[in-house]
């Protein structure tokens, strides 16, 4: 039998494979995370007629003779090219923005691990993340995320604060005091124990300066001062914190702040002897905790300090000091999650504190190609892919995550109907070899005739 019709059903074969290949590769074109296989060809073997001869003797050498007996498949390798990007907004959709894929396992003890780059997860009704199979998605410590919709937030306690922004330096016209003779009051949230919540009331009074001609050390004649009132139902004051502003000529242990020529917060001061409309004595003060009892639970206690006015200025613009509470809230419950850039999956508790609830983790080999499709949109690792590498998304080689998004295929329609076309003719050419031998054949038969 020639050898040319063998060579036309290898180039059949081969043809019919590529063929496969495209089919498979169109039919996935919108598949989440999916990866185009490209085929290529290879000659299988040849048969050698007359070996090569070397020179001699004047004569000069010869060429091998051989014939080759057709094609076979070199390879079908994966194209692990970055897909395009599709936006959903759905915050459990996640799309890998460079190298890695998502750690994914359907074990209690997530012992078999399996690898993918669609990112279309959503919640079981335990709160485990999973793809469209049940897969659970890991973290990167290799357990399962689970976003847990009971979750609490404790109460904490209240224990430090802080007043920022200004009072005005020119807040002192008869139609700024009250009628306790403060000219601003701002409060003060804080939370006991359990959750519960005081108001402390922050009231400022009149402006005093120090006496141009006796300031008091070490303050200038340009020092200026505030007196300071702490108020809440259920405190316990130090010493007479709550004390009225102290009017012309009065002493006493008021609190004062005191502010440089800049309008910089410089130190609290008590026990302050005002005369003649100017300060005239004052001490450091050193105040301790306000104390707020709070029934069933443990005291409320709040620094009163230097610190507490570190970020308090005295400038001649609008005044706009408040108080805020540094630590200390209400019990709360999780309310929502997002996941981030690095793959943090952080929890908003109704109380408004965050948590980061786990870190999604992912895998890299040195060699993508060599990993084995397993249907789904997954990959196992194999001899050639090398150990997978794990780490969390934007550290070393792993690319950033980006939430509401999706990878899509990575399938160009263009590339694929042209190699359709390429790959239909070279079917068809192998098949004429195979027509036009078998009608050489039937002339070699007719020679008996």
């Amino acid at each position: 039998m020639m050898r040319s019709m063998y060579s036309g059903v290898s180039g059949l074969q081969v043809h019919q494979v590529k063929m496969d290949t495209i089919g498979n590769n169109i039919a996935n074109v919108n598949t989440v995370g999916f990866k185009a296989s490209k085929v290529t060809f290879s000659e299988v073997f040849a048969q050698t007629i007359k070996g090569a001869g070397a020179p001699q003797e004047g004569r000069g050498g010869t060429n091998p003779q051989q014939v080759g007996l057709g094609a076979g498949l070199g390879a079908i390798s994966v194209q692990h090219t970055k897909g395009s990007t599709q936006r959903t907004d759905n915050p459990t959709d996640i799309m890998i923005d460079g190298n890695g894929f998502f750690v994914v396992s359907a074990d209690a003890t997530a012992q078999n691990k399996f690898y993918t780059r669609a990112g279309n997860f959503s919640l079981d009704k335990l709160g485990y993340l999973v793809n469209p199979n049940g897969y659970k998605l890991l973290d990167s410590d290799g357990v399962a995320i689970r976003i847990n919709k009971s979750e609490t937030k404790n109460a904490t306690a209240s224990t430090t604060a802080e007043l920022t922004g200004n009072l005005n330096f020119n807040y002192d016209a008869a139609e700024d005091f009250q009628a306790d003779n403060s000219i601003y009051t701002t409060t003060l949230d804080v939370y006991d124990s359990v959750g519960n919540v005081s108001t402390i009331d922050i009231k400022f009074g009149e402006k005093i300066t120090s006496n141009p001609a006796t300031p008091v050390p070490p303050a200038t004649a340009s020092t200026s001062y505030r007196s300071v009132e702490f108020s809440n139902p259920n405190a316990t004051t130090i010493g007479n914190l709550q004390a009225p502003p102290m009017p012309d000529g009065g002493t006493g242990t008021s609190l004062f702040a005191e502010f440089d020529s800049n309008g910089n917060f410089v130190r609290l001061v008590n026990n302050g002897t005002i005369a003649g409309g100017y300060m005239t004595a004052v001490s450091a003060a050193t105040v301790g905790p306000l104390t707020i009892t709070s029934p069933g639970a443990e005291p409320i206690s709040i620094g009163i300090d230097n610190s507490l006015f570190s970020g308090l200025t005295h400038y001649a613009q609008t005044t706009d000091a408040k108080a805020t509470s540094i630590d200390g809230n209400s019990a709360g419950a999780l309310d929502s999650f997002a996941i981030s850039s690095s793959g943090e999956v952080v929890g908003t508790f109704t109380n408004g504190e965050r948590k980061t609830l786990a870190i999604i983790g992912l895998a890299d080999f040195d060699n993508a190609p060599g990993l084995m499709k397993v249907g789904g949109n997954l990959y196992t690792d194999t001899p050639n892919s090398g150990v997978p590498k794990f780490g969390e998304p934007g550290t070393g080689s792993f690319g950033a995550l980006t939430p509401g998004a999706l990878e899509m295929s990575n399938v160009d329609l263009s590339q694929e109907f042209t190699d359709m076309i390429t790959t239909q003719r070279g079917f068809q050419a192998n098949s004429r070899v195979i027509t036009t031998t078998d009608e050489m054949l039937q002339e070699l038969v007719n020679l008996k005739r």
